[in-house]
């Protein structure tokens, strides 16, 4: 259909409709609305916006062409009204309504009109009245007799046949200022709530503005460019036509050179407060607007465009238009939303249980195949993001641990000076003619002890890993299910983990208390003493090369003569005064050394190192290298070994054995299974929306 086409079709009182589309919006509202889920597939509707004082109401009235919104001063719709229009041809209706009708305080009252609740099912009211004070009171039932507001929406299905088919959602007028009872954020309460609605894309958007205050000050359109910025979904409605100046009108408006609408605007007269005080019926309103526009110099070329019918006939044409384009991706999202509520209630499981005794054992069974899997690699559930698991673990013994141990320096606490004082104490009264053992032992077992800490904080990083591993296995919505059964396997589970580190702890020292015990100075990679002296005399004296003919290329004849036998020089005995034990105690002269005073309490070395020492001392830090290497490779190695078999393998091995003898306790099943509020909710909620997106889809696979 061409615009001209609807255009023209608009303008003829019949206009179009298709009824079968939007009654079926209405179905599914109404599916919605019983569950108290608020439209969540985003359905097609028309949203009605406007300030305090746009003439919402009697534009709303004037569509339906009865008496029916409560009225007052200041807030009066404070919950959304969800308003259905339902054309049906006059069928009037005589089993037993008379009475009914003729003791209505509604003197328009009749049986071809009436109007239905939602939370009233199967009773009709023919008298509108009646109708509004069903809404007062459903209203105050909601938020009481103050000013506040819900978002609760109230559904009102009118049966008519003086209506065009059409599905309107009234919301509270925006206000700016607070008045008596009204909550200090009234202005910002109003306007979330009308923001929720409108903000959907398949909502239409219906802003009421008064014709005799500028454009630009329209709260509704202000509101309303908010999300629809380009105009494509917003409908203009100015009111208070009649009571513009003199010589004023809309038609630039209507002509959008003011603010561009897509879908235009549509100018109205309503009634005024003396009409509505008067009981001035809406008939004669509707006449009075008709003639208003004909008569009108500015209008009457285009009167067929203007006025309520003309309106009405829009929004039913826009509406049917709007849904036609929508109601393919509304079964999309009815069909994807169906599908992952269905799955939710299905990991909920049923409400009924059965043998408490087989669904812990089987709770038991599938933890500890998910235990043994996910320390082995095996789980389905494998991450490409993240290591997890086991791989972790071996995160922590082949970096964390190997870095850890490979970075222990022995000579960042043991200096020069103190080995030196341990190779004097190691010689005891005897000076040492060679490198002692002794000290060598002494020293590297002090470093060995440094690695249990290491070694012990590689346990305890293990065991963290395995309480995260817990930790995220009872995550699952099973364990959610039931919070008790939970919280009885975390307690177990953790019991278990700190029995088994009690001899992975122990384990772990007796393996750095082995290599501290005994110092296999056979190892075969370990360097041996009198190679490490050949390496130091390299270092202090390295060998002069062979000199060769440069003609032959053998060497030349005549060696260098022998060296010497070491002789005591005459002189030394008596220059040299610093002895064996120079560098601890050296008289200053030779008065107090023919003295011979005593030591003093404290001996520690003094000085730089004579050149003998320091070769004992080079000697001793290669040995010292040498062997701590090889113990370092050897933990490495081992502490792992050790941490894998008392608890990795053992927790594996042993868990469901450990879980069975602590949980599987006839007196006690009953309360393991017993379901979580959360988890009882959920499954109500999810019931309700699988029970109604069942429906949903029912509804729109009727349509082809």
């Amino acid at each position: 259909m061409t615009a001209d086409t609807a255009s023209a079709s608009l303008a003829q009182p019949g206009g179009i409709s298709d009824p079968g589309l939007i009654k079926l919006v209405n179905k599914l509202q109404d599916v919605f609305t019983t569950v108290g889920v608020n439209n969540p597939i985003d359905l097609p509707q028309i949203v009605v916006v406007g300030s305090q004082s746009s003439g919402k109401s009697s534009v709303l009235e004037n569509i339906v062409g009865r008496d029916f919104l409560p009225r007052g001063s200041g807030i009066v719709t404070r919950r959304p009204l969800v308003l259905q229009l339902i054309n049906r041809p006059g069928q009037p209706q005589t089993n037993g309504l008379e009475k009914e009708i003729a003791d209505s305080t509604d003197k328009a009252a009749n049986t071809e009109e009436w109007g239905e609740f939602l939370h009233i099912p199967g009773q009709k009211f023919y008298d509108f009245n009646k109708i509004r004070d069903e809404i007062s009171r459903e209203t105050e039932a909601k938020v009481g007799r103050n000013a506040g507001i819900s978002p609760a929406p109230i559904n009102l299905r009118i049966i008519s046949p003086n209506v065009l088919n059409l599905t309107l959602v009234d919301l509270p007028g925006l206000t700016r200022v607070p008045v008596g009872d009204q909550p200090r954020d009234i202005e910002r309460q109003i306007r979330d709530m009308i923001l929720k609605y409108i903000q959907k894309s398949n909502a239409i958007i219906l802003a009421v503005t008064a014709a005799n205050i500028d454009l630009a000050n329209s709260d509704g359109l202000k509101l309303a460019r908010e999300v629809d910025p380009e105009g494509q979904r917003t409908i203009g409605v100015l009111t208070k036509v009649d009571l513009m100046d003199e010589g004023t009108d809309v038609v630039d408006i209507l002509a959008g050179r003011i603010i561009p609408l897509r879908l235009g605007y549509v100018p109205v007269v309503n009634r005024g407060q003396r009409d509505i005080d008067n009981k001035k019926p809406i008939n004669a309103a509707l006449e009075a607007e008709k003639n208003f526009f004909e008569n009108h110099k500015a209008y009457r070329n285009k009167s067929s465009y203007c006025g309520t019918p003309y309106l009405a006939r829009k929004l039913n044409l826009i509406l049917m238009m709007h849904i036609k384009q929508t109601l393919p991706d509304i079964k999309a999202r009815i069909s994807s939303s169906l599908q992952k509520y269905t799955q939710e209630l299905e990991s909920l499981g049923p409400s009924m249980l059965g043998n408490s005794a087989n669904i812990v054992l089987n709770i038991i069974t599938e933890f500890t195949n998910e235990w043994r899997s996910v320390l082995e690699g095996n789980n389905t559930e494998l991450s490409s993001i993240e290591l997890s698991g086991g791989a972790r673990i071996s995160f922590v013994f082949h970096e964390l641990y190997s870095n850890g141990v490979k970075a222990l320096d022995p000579f960042d606490q043991v200096k020069d000076v103190d080995i030196r004082t341990i190779l004097y104490n190691s010689s005891g009264s005897s000076p040492a003619l060679f490198v002692g053992t002794t000290a060598f032992e002494v020293i590297v077992k002090q470093q060995i002890k440094r690695l249990e800490e290491p070694s012990l904080k590689c346990a305890s990083l293990v065991y963290d890993e395995l309480v995260r591993i817990l930790t995220q296995l009872l995550g699952k919505q099973l364990y959610r299910r039931y919070p008790q059964l939970k919280e009885k396997i975390h307690a177990v589970v953790i019991t278990f983990f700190k029995k088994a580190m009690e001899p992975t702890n122990k384990l772990v020292r007796d393996l750095v208390s082995m290599e501290a015990c005994y110092i296999n100075t056979a190892h075969p990679d370990f360097l041996n003493g009198h190679r490490a002296m050949a390496m130091v005399n390299e270092k202090h004296n390295p060998s002069r090369p062979v000199q060769v003919d440069p003609k032959t290329g053998k060497p030349l004849a005549g060696t260098p003569a022998r060296a010497a036998s070491p002789t005591l020089v005459a002189g030394d005995a008596e220059t040299s005064n610093t002895g064996f034990f120079g560098s601890f105690f050296a008289a200053k002269n030779k008065k107090k050394a023919a003295a011979m005073e005593p030591p003093p309490p404290t001996l520690k070395a003094s000085g730089t190192l004579s050149e003998r020492e320091g070769i004992e001392v080079e000697v001793i830090k290669l040995l010292i290298s040498s062997y701590y290497n090889i113990v370092k490779r050897t933990m490495i190695d081992m502490v792992p070994k050790a941490i894998m078999l008392n608890l990795v393998s053992f927790t594996k091995d042993d868990m469901q054995k450990e879980l069975l003898e602590n949980m599987y306790r006839q007196s006690e099943l009953d309360d393991l299974l017993k379901e979580s509020d959360y988890t009882i909710r959920r499954r109500k909620e999810c019931q309700q929306m699988v029970d109604s997106l069942g429906r949903a889809s029912e509804i729109v696979s009727q349509v082809q």
